[in-house]
């Protein structure tokens, strides 16, 4: 299995990011998603051939080329505060088992090493059963399971925090397993994981303090012109804001006490970006100089950067397509730390002769 790159799978591939972070040591050869819209990025960014739009229940395991990684980033619409929280046996985040049924169908040639990927709810909606059912899936499979919590501030100017579930059919070398909880397990990963006796605490270094703000993606000589939102912002976030000395803070709508407001974020960092479905899905950028408050949306190549996209990432069509293929995504350079840190080992650990 080994080469140039390690070959993988790409589930729920969306725009492609995930692929995009692994790209240094892994190549994709096979992608699926449903999504029409995503796919137009899919195919502008990277090799199209390997790209199957459809749905997931379509698709049969034996049919896929052989991998080393199984990478799935499920729909997270049921395991959100902004959903349901209908779980993970709902219609969209329980498509997690139609992602299991192809690895049993790809037999013997299944990948050896997976990660998943979803919103921190996986592991808190539920008193923590939606994790539990998943981590005995896979270990049913005779994978070792982990997982670890990583906010993707840590890389890039947006608080995103994500799960990632990483299990190997494989040894694990030594320094990738830890006997306690380490500063990727926070408390209710902690708690969880000690509540499980087969849970592996995977040991991976403490990325280093964010070097990047807000400021840094903020893509100049566009114009500042919806200020008619600033009358929306309470005065204590604008005292907020003045106290903070920055230029720049994000904000989105809210309705607070049956009124519209936009409440901002402060501190260099912007809100955790989401699908524009609707108005106050979509984040503004606030400037402020010496003649006020500014406002205007965030750009889809400023939405870009935060994902941790290249600057020369093609976003087709509309305004909304670019934010909905960005939103609905993972960070790159959080995938690729996982990609080197862990996965990568995790790999050739699994396929050494």
């Amino acid at each position: 299995m080994a080469g140039p790159r390690y070959p993988f799978h790409e589930f729920f591939a969306g725009s492609g990011l995930a692929g995009c972070g692994l790209s240094p040591t892994f190549c994709s050869v096979w992608a699926n998603d449903i999504s029409e819209r995503k796919a137009q990025v899919y195919r502008a960014n990277f090799d199209p051939s390997v790209l199957h739009v459809g749905d997931i229940s379509q698709v049969h395991g034996s049919e896929l080329a052989p991998a080393s990684l199984s990478w799935a980033s499920f729909p997270c619409q049921d395991l959100s505060l902004a959903g349901n929280i209908d779980g993970i046996y709902s219609n969209r985040s329980g498509l997690v088992w139609q992602w299991l049924r192809i690895l049993d169908e790809g037999g013997d040639v299944a990948p050896r090493v997976v990660c998943l990927e979803n919103l921190a709810g996986l592991v808190s909606a539920h008193g923590g059963d939606d994790y539990r059912h998943l981590h005995a899936a896979l270990t049913k499979r005779g994978y070792a399971v982990g997982a670890v919590l990583i906010n993707a501030r840590r890389f890039v100017p947006q608080s995103r925090p994500r799960v990632f579930v990483i299990g190997t059919r494989g040894d694990i070398p030594l320094g990738l397993r830890a006997e306690h909880p380490s500063w990727a397990h926070p408390q209710t990963l902690a708690k969880l994981g000690s509540s499980l006796g087969d849970f592996v605490w995977w040991d991976i270094p403490e990325p280093s303090s964010p070097k990047s703000s807000l400021t840094d993606i903020v893509e100049m000589g566009v114009p500042f012109d919806r200020d008619d939102v600033i009358e929306l912002i309470p005065e204590r976030h604008k005292e907020k804001l003045a106290a903070s000395g920055l230029d720049y803070a994000t904000g989105y709508r809210r309705t607070r006490g049956g009124r519209q407001v936009l409440e901002l974020r402060c501190d260099g960092v912007a809100g955790c970006l989401r699908t524009p479905a609707g108005g106050s899905s979509r984040q503004f950028l606030i400037h402020r100089d010496e003649y006020g408050l500014h406002a205007r949306l965030l750009t889809t190549r400023e939405v870009a950067r935060l994902m941790g996209a290249p600057e020369d990432f093609i976003l087709p069509g509309s305004y909304n397509d670019g934010y909905f293929a960005m939103g609905d995504a993972v960070v790159v350079p959080v995938v690729r730390y996982l990609s080197e840190a862990i996965l990568s080992k995790l790999v050739e650990a699994a396929y050494a002769v």
